[in-house]
């Protein structure tokens, strides 16, 4: 016990003599921590070409002072290894603010980091709602996963036509949590889940799951699946199952319809209703101009990663200019509770009590359009907050 608490002093000792050494006029250093290889290396580049894309127009100087970013690949899901990531960045790099983080297990980790080092962090993506707890140094720019399903859980039961569902979720803690806050909102606002089912995440047979829910004839279903090559597994096994979208609604989380499903999915994918923060067909000439650089860039469309990591570099550059470049932790963190811009997303601020993101959640029906299968925005629930923390104040 004596040698662990002395660990942490030292570590705790040395981030103090890091963060004088990096008071001074000097750059400002940011350190990312990345998924850059393994199964989530696309979200990772996406996210980080947002982060040089908005360097390239912004420019890379803050206050006077001079940004400077070190990488560093965390290869997936590693809490340990992001730890580690983090102390490093800290101790031997000397960083005054660290970001990135697609993934939950590795921000929480990292944010053990951020609470005992006093460093600015934040979150890009991971969506877990307790990550903000795990430092009062933390500011998170994507979402949370109960933020986006209960906004469409409610809106499914009040103004979606439907009175019973069926879930359907992968069983891991995402897939858990989006089911979770869906099933909560529906609820509450009226409706009934006549029956639920738990998926295998790994190599999931959908159409024995499918054949399942037909045969209870919902009026509806709800399903979350991780995205990549499941979302377009999912749409097979609706069309091979006979559901049409149209006549037994069928609702969703952003990733099951995102743009790689959709190529995939083509039309099977007409009439699946979705809530999410952000998509490229939004809008709005802020989202017109992001999407048409993002694409001059990098030839491909910017997706959820993109604006996390777009708007996570907004809200850094806003607060180093309203701290006139200084970098403790308490000055920035302060500096970004009650911030609010207009993102590519639409409006969003930062909730000064929880330090989480508020936004907008669309929702979306998949409609053909100039013959693309597109997500189609025709409603929205304003201003949601994240309402797990919002249950918690009361």
């Amino acid at each position: 016990m004596f040698k662990k608490v002395l660990g942490i002093g030292a570590f705790a000792a040395a981030a103090l003599f890091a963060g004088a050494a990096t008071a001074q006029q000097g750059p400002i250093k940011i350190g990312i921590i990345l998924p850059y290889s393994g199964q989530f290396a696309d979200a990772a580049t996406q996210m980080d070409n947002a982060i040089k894309l908005f360097v390239k127009q912004n420019g890379d100087t803050v206050a006077g002072r001079k940004i400077e970013f070190i990488r560093k690949d965390v290869g997936g899901i590693a809490p340990d290894v992001a730890k580690r990531l983090a102390q490093e960045l800290v101790v031997r790099d000397g960083v005054d603010i660290l970001t990135g983080f697609v993934l939950t297990p590795n921000a929480i980790a990292a944010g053990d980091v951020s609470d005992q080092a006093k460093k600015f962090m934040v979150v890009m993506n991971a969506a877990t709602s307790i990550i903000t707890t795990k430092s009062p140094y933390m500011v998170r720019t994507s979402l949370t996963t109960p933020q986006i399903n209960e906004a469409l859980g409610k809106w499914a039961a009040t103004k979606g036509g439907v009175k019973k569902v069926y879930t359907m979720a992968s069983d891991y803690g995402p897939g858990l949590d989006a089911e979770g806050g869906f099933s909560r909102a529906f609820k509450e606002a009226g409706g009934e889940v006549i029956g639920s089912v738990k998926m295998a995440v790994a190599n999931p047979d959908f159409s024995a799951y499918v054949q399942r829910a037909k045969d209870l004839n919902p009026e509806g279903i709800y399903v979350f699946v991780p995205g990549g090559a499941q979302p377009p597994a999912f749409g097979k096994a609706l069309s091979e199952r006979g559901i049409d979208p149209k006549k037994i609604k069928v609702f969703g989380q952003g990733e099951i319809t995102d743009d790689a499903a959709l190529k995939s999915m083509g039309d099977a994918a007409l009439g699946i209703i979705t809530g999410f923060h952000y998509d490229p067909n939004h809008k709005s000439a802020k989202n017109d101009a992001f999407v048409k650089a993002f694409n001059a860039e990098y030839k491909r469309n910017p997706d959820f990663f993109s604006v996390g990591g777009w708007d996570g570099m907004q809200l850094i550059y806003d607060v180093l200019k309203k701290t006139g470049g200084k970098t403790d932790a308490q000055g920035l963190v302060d500096a970004a509770k009650g911030s609010k811009w207009e993102s590519p997303r639409g409006p969003i601020s930062i909730d000064p009590e929880t330090r989480d993101i508020i936004q907008d959640v669309y929702i979306r029906r998949v409609e053909k359009v100039d013959g693309k299968v597109v997500n189609v925005e025709f409603d929205k629930v304003e201003a949601v907050k994240d309402p797990v923390k919002e249950r918690m104040k009361k």
